[in-house]
């Protein structure tokens, strides 16, 4: 298993204040390893206070589960139970959270990471998490929950 380099996780991170900036946001952000240990995380001046936490929490849900956060929103919905207990295995160093702004980091078809931003609002969060990545070469396209191989491309489309 190969994980994000620093020099990755700060390129990133770097990528993501500047589209920030642009939209007047001080978001914080943070990138994980594959394995959910942080790599590094950076909370401009102007960001609250909690929105570190919140950023290493979506970075570690999209690396440990291996899926960004939004992909995860209607498991969540149909189990609530379970996904309120996987918080509370002995082996989770984090909450787990399904939402906007936590996006796994993938190249060439290894996940390699989890990115976590936190600040802006759901969508902004999740547009510069997208844009930054998409920018930096990394893959943004999973395979369904549940489902290995590739990811389904013809999804939505009319035969």
């Amino acid at each position: 298993m190969s994980n994000i380099t620093l020099a990755a996780a700060e390129e990133i991170i770097d990528e993501a204040h500047k589209r920030a900036q642009a939209l007047g946001k001080a978001v914080s952000v943070a990138v994980v390893d594959a394995g959910g240990f942080p790599v590094a995380i950076r909370r401009p001046d102007g960001a609250r206070p909690l929105t570190p936490d919140i950023a290493r929490a979506k970075a570690y849900t999209a690396a440990v589960m291996q899926r960004p956060g939004k992909m995860l929103k209607k498991w969540q919905e149909s189990q609530p139970v379970f996904f309120s207990q996987l918080s509370q295995l002995p082996g989770a160093a984090m909450p787990i959270l399904a939402t906007e702004g936590s996006v796994t980091i993938k190249k060439d078809g290894e996940i390699i990471g989890g990115l976590g931003i936190a600040g802006g609002t759901a969508d902004e969060d999740q547009a510069i998490a997208d844009e930054v990545l998409a920018a930096l070469g990394y893959e943004l396209e999973f395979a369904a929950w549940g489902v290995s191989g590739k990811p389904d491309t013809n999804a939505g489309k009319d035969a």
